[in-house]
């Protein structure tokens, strides 16, 4: 088996093969039943396109902007927390997305420090939660400020259920004697990941860094977890502080409703993400593309709009581009990449998904991403399920097409 895979699927099959039973059961999506995770990837297979046969464009630009940063193709990496299964982690992923083009979302659970994170990608853009008080917050912007992060992430989807159908994965406090012994038979049943972790003379680290308080060691990630659950939780107008204390691009990421789309423009963001935190959160939500046209209607001449949660061909970039995101964020996709081949297995992720782009925007006719449109996407009836949702701001958007669009 060479190095090289083809697709994400495969990659995520290589992943759950090289990586503990519970290490990789940490990256699988999903809350209680994990009907929005599976219907985060399902429903872009609902969506289909209207292609051309003639006419079609010998050059293509697929490169964009976002919050101020050149992108070369409209594809950004999502925070993700603890990326522990590889040893070289978010620096990793950093490096590739630089290789690449594209800008780097660093996690406030990442495993590694922000400092080695921008160093390694300068277009890094700093993600928070809403945790702890004002002052340590205030202090985590001074620090990404100094480390020059290009921007700043507000992370307001939550991630609080407390169970998973299929289980969930068992992950230590810290790896210490008794946890190593408990965890040894699914660990040594992976060689090549302990050989991994061996060759680089560490151990995976389960503190998070980026969260250490002035002259204070980094927390664990479970105890910065429990900090974050038992915060307060932030109103409108606390969101609204923490914008007034960021002078740069600022993007407002767990948006699914079209008021609270409103809302975040009148605290002044720069850009919202659509997303339902990968279906981490409540299960039974709507997938993200089936909320973005509604926001996109309106609020995206108002503010720059991100799409968040199933992506895993280029085809579902372009799909999200012609329903009205500027860009996509991405996440798993890249941590199957990450475990399966490090640096390397994040390039061929972010191939993948620039090749497949390419292809969806041949085929429609198109010269450059900023030409696609609903025109060129093909949705079913009920797709948006406004039907089923009335007064939760998900009104049917406007020129939202059910029937295939006239050549």
């Amino acid at each position: 088996m060479t190095d090289w895979f083809e697709t994400v699927a495969e990659a995520q099959r290589r992943a759950k093969k090289r990586l503990p039973k519970s290490v990789y059961s940490a990256l699988v999506a999903g809350s209680e039943q994990g009907i929005t995770a599976s219907d985060n990837t399902a429903a872009f297979g609902e969506l289909g396109f209207a292609p051309h046969v003639a006419g079609l464009s010998d050059a293509r630009n697929l490169s964009t902007t976002l919050m101020g940063q050149s992108l070369s193709f409209p594809v950004m990496i999502s925070p993700t927390g603890v990326q522990a299964v590889h040893p070289d982690g978010e620096v990793a992923v950093a490096r590739a997305a630089a290789a690449r083009g594209i800008p780097m979302g660093l996690s406030l659970f990442a495993s590694k420090p922000i400092e080695e994170v921008v160093a390694a990608n300068p277009q890094t853009f700093f993600q928070l939660h809403w945790v702890g008080s004002r002052e340590l917050l205030a202090h985590m912007l001074d620090r990404a400020r100094a480390a020059g992060a290009v921007g700043l992430i507000l992370t307001m989807d939550w991630s609080f259920s407390e169970g998973r159908d299929w289980g969930s994965p068992v992950i230590p406090e810290r790896l210490d004697a008794r946890a190593m012994l408990r965890l040894a038979p699914e660990v040594l049943a992976r060689p090549g990941w302990l050989a991994q972790w061996a060759r680089s003379g560490t151990f995976p680290d389960l503190t998070a860094p980026n969260l250490a308080e002035p002259g204070k060691s980094a927390p664990t990630f479970f105890a910065a977890y429990r900090e974050w659950m038992s915060t307060p939780l932030p109103s409108w107008d606390d969101i609204a502080w923490l914008r007034a204390q960021w002078d740069g691009p600022f993007m407002l990421k767990g948006v699914s409703r079209v008021d609270d789309g409103l809302r975040a423009v009148d605290a002044g963001v720069t850009a919202i993400s659509v997303s339902n935190h990968g279906g981490n959160n409540l299960d039974g939500s709507p997938a993200s593309i089936r909320t973005l046209p509604a926001i996109a209607e309106a609020v995206g001449d108002q503010v720059e709009i991100t799409l968040d949660g199933g992506i895993r061909r280029g085809s579902d970039v372009a799909k999200a581009l012609a329903l009205g995101a500027r860009a996509v964020l991405i996440g798993r996709a890249y941590l199957w990449g990450l475990a399966a081949n490090g640096q390397a297995g994040v390039e061929n992720v972010l191939d993948i998904l620039r090749g497949g782009l390419d292809s969806a925007v041949l085929g429609l006719g198109r010269a450059s991403v900023h030409e696609l449109s609903p025109s060129d996407v093909v949705v079913p009836p009920g797709f948006a399920r406004a039907n089923q949702l009335p007064g939760l701001g998900y009104p049917p958007p406007i020129g939202f097409r059910d029937t295939e669009p006239r050549s």
